[in-house]
């Protein structure tokens, strides 16, 4: 019980989650990659992106060409975390996607009640995604996606098995798409001391708008809207706002907002530039590169590289 309580302590401080959450599998709600870290993962109505897997499945039938994307988070406290996703059309049968993402915690001390050091331990997450998207008709779109999860720290273990689904409706004549997607509902399948816990189960519903003759993508999302406690008006603060500007074909520019990070992280009267995020992205031939910083208010902010490569068509096998 010493090293789960240890566990569920570090993951939660890591993930910077709010104290009244009792699940596991936290990891699931951090942004793995550069592009959806400077939006502050406002992404959920976006496209053309292999990484929105993670996000919206349905989102991978948008996909012009088949992608790759690998990306690099170095957390604080020394934890190392990233990403690999992968997405291709296949004819007739619609867009589908694959990806991993994991997190290490590093090793640590194995102390008894007396804090007599013997030995160390570690502790390290991991999620293997599978998704589809297929067009329902010209400008809807539909997608699902199944995650098999696995946690580890000491001897303990867990594994756990979910799925998603997404909805993406564009709106050309407006320059608008709206999407909303349901993930991570599923349950444990082995727990780490018999003690059964939830899984992160998050629904977001988000719009981009283009504005006429504005080279920007404009976001807003709505996130943790399933969760327990407070009013449906309490569960609205969990927004996020991103944008991203095209400064030319080759080079985007990133900022992005959340408010419910900028709150949690206010100490005194003050919470600096907490719950901000800048960014941004290269286009060279077929790869992309893309950086994010993510502010942490005086506790620090974080750093992340993701680089993408196209591969080939959007004609599928």
């Amino acid at each position: 019980m010493l090293l789960r309580r240890v566990f569920i302590v570090l993951l939660f401080g890591i993930s910077l989650a709010p104290a009244q959450r009792t699940g596991t599998f936290d990891f699931l709600r951090l942004d793995m990659n550069a592009r959806a870290a400077a939006l502050n993962s406002s992404v959920v109505s976006m496209t053309n992106d292999p990484n929105l897997l993670l996000y919206n499945p349905s989102a991978l039938a948008t996909l012009e060409e088949a992608s790759a994307s690998a990306g690099f988070l170095r957390h604080l406290l020394d934890v190392n975390a990233g990403s690999v996703t992968y997405a291709q059309a296949i004819s007739d049968l619609g867009t589908f996607g694959a990806g991993i993402i994991y997190i290490d915690y590093g090793s640590f001390n194995r102390t008894d009640e007396s804090m007599n050091t013997f030995g160390t331990f570690s502790a390290r997450e991991l999620a293997f995604v599978v998704g589809w998207g297929t067009p329902l008709d010209d400008d809807v779109f539909a997608g699902a996606s199944v995650e098999f999860l696995h946690s580890s720290i000491a001897e303990y273990a867990s594994s756990a098995v979910a799925a998603g689904a997404g909805i993406l409706y564009r709106i050309p004549s407006e320059n608008i798409s709206i999407g909303a997607s349901l993930l991570h509902a599923g349950t444990q399948l082995t727990t780490y001391d018999g003690t059964r816990e939830s899984l992160p189960l998050s629904l977001t519903v988000g719009i981009t708008k283009r504005p006429e003759h504005l080279p920007v993508f404009l976001n807003l999302n709505f996130h943790k809207l399933t969760e327990k406690g407070g009013s449906f008006l309490d569960r609205l603060g969990s927004f996020t706002f991103g944008a991203e500007f095209m400064v030319s074909e080759a080079v985007r520019l990133r900022v992005g907002y959340d408010h419910e990070k900028r709150r949690e992280l206010k100490i005194g009267d003050s919470a600096g530039m907490a719950g901000f995020a800048l960014g941004g992205g290269i286009l060279l031939g077929t790869y992309r590169l893309d950086y994010a910083f993510n502010s942490y208010g005086k506790i620090g902010g974080l750093h992340r590289l993701t680089v993408g490569m196209i591969i080939g068509s959007s004609s599928g096998l």
